[in-house]
């Protein structure tokens, strides 16, 4: 297959591709790889329990985060009756409930002359019935393996809804990987406290190329390369963090794993627990509401003109369920901030990747809209981040330590793709927080359809830091008719912060936005809840 026409194939073709390149015996019709889901490989060994012990845990919010968490671990081997057990964070140790049952899900990865066989174990739980902004702790275990003695990890539920919740802290990144850096970034997110993370994509990077292409081509031929072991590193490096605080995930281009299903998305479907309250066949396109904070995550692939192999997959159904999401937490009394994370980013102005012109596209004139606040990339390896804009023009410049009101002056674009991995450069010079600069146009460029790049010079970079960073979000809650604020602080890999500017709205009211043609009013039942 050569080079070029590779570049051309979709996901699903190059799945193709993989599966008659497959020497799986016993595949299913059309020789898919993939063997993941509430099944065990026939005739499986199973382990003595005492000898496997969980590893890797990491949650995720279920549907309704107020009620219902997700716990997911790795086993080296298969399990009979995996299970956890909860307790509320004041019950003495020891008392713990029933056993709550947990699907075992198996990954295998094989490509002939390629990749040697090797399965995979996730195993995945859901604990329903909790308590709003509740505090617990769990334990993971299955037959022959049964840690009831030990104390367990804490979570905890998100507040109810209705009334102003405590302060809190949520921190995104994206771009992790599995290196020193991305350890040292992780350090220093858990002593911000999260309640939850975001991570907008490219998470552990098991395919280092990241052009949606297939696994080992021919020698003359463009492909991509792959090792599954990576991700056993990446949950041993995120538990200690993962293990008590929601790791909500999305996919970018090193996440489309053409080994894996049509779309490239199974192997993240066994790994992960997605909320699935989002569009059919999209799983990383979800919302979930927290405090007086909606979160929307979308899958960026779907739109990006850069890396186009899953471009389109959803036929126009991504986008369709972001308009209702965006319309529905619009008219939420106690929704005052709408954050919005993916991959591919709308403004950046780095060497690597800068924009991608099919976000802009496609998703810039909803954010416009419904007057999204704050909108999070990855995608390109450092901090930059933009003035206020609507329709890509400079509304307000918006300086470190600036407040901005965004039902008037527009949405600010974040770009925090400094995880952990290698890092990337601008065509201008870094200004920071201790380091600013006079603010100067950037010679850039955004990826137009058929993967042509047309240049621009850009008033709206406002921040550029050239070293890995994260995001650390303070929401302050208030009574109908007082300020409530959304503080975003950049800090360094070592904690030094780099840029700070506050979000700023009158909680209870959104001014500019008119719901009178919408036929929803209140607070009602979310429809992203079970």
């Amino acid at each position: 297959m050569p080079g070029a026409l590779a570049d051309r194939l979709s996901m699903a073709e190059q799945h193709e591709f993989l599966s008659r390149r497959s020497m799986l015996k016993g595949a299913a019709a059309g020789g898919a790889l993939l063997a993941a889901g509430p099944l065990l490989l026939p005739g499986a060994a199973y382990a003595t329990g005492d000898r496997v012990a969980p590893a890797g845990r990491h949650l995720a919010f279920g549907r309704n985060p107020r009620t219902t968490m997700r716990i997911a671990w790795q086993v080296p081997a298969p399990v009979r009756n995996p299970f956890v057990r909860v307790a509320e964070a004041g019950e003495r140790p020891g008392r713990w409930s029933h056993r709550i049952p947990a699907e075992l899900r198996t990954l295998h990865s094989e490509v002939a002359g390629v990749i040697a066989p090797r399965d995979q174990y996730y195993v995945h739980a859901e604990v329903g019935g909790l308590r709003p902004g509740h505090g617990y702790r769990y334990i993971a275990g299955h037959d022959g393996y049964d840690p009831v003695g030990e104390p367990g990890h804490p979570f905890r539920t998100a507040p109810a809804r209705g009334f102003p919740a405590e302060a809190f802290t949520f921190t995104a990144f994206g771009d992790q990987g599995v290196t020193t850096h991305a350890l040292a970034v992780d350090g220093a997110v858990a002593r911000q406290k999260p309640a939850f993370h975001l991570l907008a994509g490219d998470i552990a990077y098991a395919d280092p190329n990241g052009a949606g292409l297939p696994i080992g081509g021919t020698p003359d031929s463009a492909h991509d390369t792959f090792d599954p072991g990576v991700w056993d590193a990446y949950f041993g490096q995120i538990e200690p963090l993962a293990a008590s605080v929601p790791w909500m995930v999305t996919t970018g281009n090193h996440d489309m794993e053409a080994l894996y299903s049509p779309d490239g998305y199974g192997g993240q479907l066994a790994r992960w627990d997605f909320p699935g309250s989002g569009p059919a066949g999209c799983p990383s396109a979800y919302s979930f509401i927290y405090g007086n904070v909606g979160v929307v995550s979308l899958d960026a692939n779907d739109v990006s003109n850069e890396i186009p192999a899953n471009r389109g997959y959803t036929g126009g159904g991504q986008t369709a369920w972001l308009k209702r999401r965006l319309r529905y937490l619009r008219l939420q009394p106690d929704v005052d901030f709408v954050v919005v994370f993916f991959h591919h980013c709308a403004y950046s102005t780095t060497r690597a990747h800068a924009s991608d012109g099919g976000v802009r596209d496609e998703w810039v004139p909803l954010f416009d809209r419904y007057h999204v606040d704050l909108v999070i990339n990855g995608h390109n390896h450092v901090y930059e981040r933009s003035d206020a804009l609507r329709a890509g023009r400079v509304t307000r410049a918006v300086r470190i330590g600036d407040t901005v009101h965004p039902d008037r002056d527009g949405t600010v674009y974040a770009t925090c793709g400094g995880g952990g991995k290698s890092l990337y450069d601008f065509p201008a010079p870094d200004t920071y927080a201790g380091h600013e600069g006079p603010h100067v146009d950037v010679p850039s460029y955004y990826w137009a359809p058929g993967k042509g790049k047309v240049t621009e010079t850009v008033a709206w970079s406002r921040v550029r830091y050239t070293g890995y960073a994260f995001l650390a979000i303070d929401a302050r809650p208030a009574f109908p008719g007082r300020d409530t604020t959304l503080t975003v602080r950049t800090l360094s890999g070592d904690g030094a912060e780099i840029d700070r500017f506050a979000l700023r709205r009158t909680a209870g009211f959104h001014r500019g936005f008119d719901p009178s043609s919408l036929s929803v009013t209140g607070l009602g039942a979310d429809p992203g809840d079970a």
